[in-house]
């Protein structure tokens, strides 16, 4: 038999779990309220987890490689081993073969893990991504018998270092469209230095080769890497159109690594560079156009150039530099936001007679220089040519060059702009300029040949080679010469 109970004995119970649940909540409305309130922060830390790439325990989670192509690959689907002994050049070759295939899908990207991926020089192709894994790094194989040889650049005429050939680079592309190279902050190693040691030692038969080159391109992008010890030139775009390179870091030991520039943008057009941080043995950037009679044959100019939002240190050249093979012309170029420190020569503009071309258009703006010899440098007598048969009545033209919000401390000789008989630098412009300086000789402000002007407040006293006007750039006081030479090179 079912026992049934009474109806009022159901009803008292009723009534008795309708005042318990009012209570029992009441009571715990702070254990609700905490348990929430956890619950929300979990939720939080688990998508920062997923986002940030960090873990709640301490335990750092690898980031995923974003997809930036429609295909993607890594890099050991090619039978790559990144122990950094195996060599991997097959497995790169064979990726780029596979991507060369998909452009009119849009593309691949190549995903290099991490690991030490040990290489010899390899190719790009268009419509690819590479993309370097935190932790990954690729390598260049030290011994030069893997590296191919290539015709002398046709606006240089001449191996740089050696006449003929010259060694290619470590990661190479020509004649490419839509390339992108980036990561977590990956890192290509050139492992220069056996290069640097058999240079100094004049055991190289050929020019040592960059550690990326991309040559004839456009639409290039290169950001969030390391690149670090090339053999010579660390990045050197050729004659590209539209290029940005942003966030990259380029490393090589500011001695006894020569030729070690960061970026080197040759007859280059429409770029961007910014957010980068570059320590070297040679100029941390040098705008290039081409070397005396090759370079004006060639008839390429570097233009439309924006640096900026950098810090750069040069203890062996400058940290901006243009030239000194700029004989196919730069203009149109800005530099601002830039840090130099413990560097030779901040920035610096260096030719001579037989490169021709022309360096005009150029604007420093809000230039910072801390611990740097010399400040400012406009040199026309840098006397290094591919070989005899130069135009020496080839000479440059230098003119409407602006300096604008330029300071500093520990600087020896702030400015020092030695133009020639030949080569007269014209239309310069000085405002707001204070720089602390070491030394307390008679012309810290050093001129030779220019005709420019200085507007409001400039510390150091500047030249007498230069026309004095007002803050309101009413004319104060017009030059006497512009011929005054007062260059010493004792400091």
């Amino acid at each position: 038999m079912v026992e049934t109970l009474p109806a009022g004995r159901f009803h008292h119970q009723r009534l008795d779990f309708r005042r318990w649940v009012p209570a029992f909540v009441s009571s715990h409305r702070t254990l609700f309220t905490a348990l929430w309130v956890v619950g929300f922060l979990s939720l939080f830390v688990w998508q920062r987890n997923l986002i940030d790439g960090f873990s709640i325990f301490g335990r750092p989670v690898t980031r995923p490689m974003p997809t930036l192509r429609p295909v993607a690959f890594n890099l050991t689907d090619f039978g790559a081993v990144g122990d950094g002994v195996t060599v991997n050049t097959e497995a790169f070759e064979r990726a780029v073969l596979a991507i060369s295939k998909l452009g009119k899908k849009g593309g691949g990207q190549l995903n290099v893990p991490p690991g030490r991926w040990l290489t010899a020089p390899f190719n790009l192709t268009s419509r690819m991504t590479l993309f370097l894994a935190e932790g990954a790094e690729i390598l260049g194989i030290q011994d030069e018998k893997y590296w191919p040889l290539m015709p002398p650049l046709p606006s240089y005429g001449y191996g740089r270092e050696h006449p003929g050939p010259r060694y290619g680079s470590l990661i190479h592309g020509q004649n490419l469209k839509d390339l992108v190279i980036t990561g977590h902050n990956g890192t290509i190693n050139g492992q220069g230095q056996t290069w640097w040691k058999k240079y100094r030692q004049k055991l190289l038969n050929h020019t040592r080769g960059p550690l990326v080159q991309i040559m004839w391109s456009s639409d290039i992008v290169i950001t969030n890497i390391t690149l670090r010890d090339s053999p010579f030139w660390t990045l050197h775009p050729y004659d590209c159109k539209n290029v940005t390179i942003r966030n990259v870091t380029i490393l090589a030991p500011v001695f006894e690594a020569p030729n070690t520039d960061g970026i080197d943008p040759d007859s280059c057009e429409d770029m961007v560079i910014e957010d980068c941080y570059i320590s070297v043995g040679d100029d941390a950037i040098a705008v290039k156009s081409g070397w005396d009679q090759f370079g004006i044959a060639y008839g390429r100019p570097s233009m439309n150039i924006l640096i900026r939002n950098l810090v750069v240190r040069s203890m062996v050249s400058a940290g901006i530099s243009i030239g000194s093979e700029m004989s196919g012309g730069v203009s149109n170029l800005t530099v601002e936001n830039v840090l130099v420190w413990s560097s030779r020569r901040a920035v610096r503009i260096k030719t001579a007679p037989g490169r021709g071309g022309y360096v005009r258009q150029i604007t420093y703006r809000n230039l910072t220089f801390d611990n740097v010899r010399v400040g400012i440098v406009i040199k026309t007598d840098y006397n290094e040519h591919p070989d005899d048969n130069y135009d020496r009545k080839a000479l440059p033209v230098l003119e409407d060059i602006s300096y604008t919000s330029i300071h500093g401390q520990g600087v020896r000789v702030p400015v020092r702009i030695h133009g020639s008989e030949e080569i007269l630098v014209k239309n310069v412009t000085f405002r707001d300029m204070s720089v602390g300086i070491t030394y307390k000789k008679k012309h810290i402000f050093q001129c030779a040949f220019v005709q420019g002007r200085v507007i409001g407040t400039v510390f150091p006293a500047p030249c007498e080679n230069l026309d004095r006007y007002d803050e309101q750039e009413r004319l104060v006081k017009r030059s006497a010469s512009q011929n005054v030479t007062d260059i010493d090179y004792d400091f």
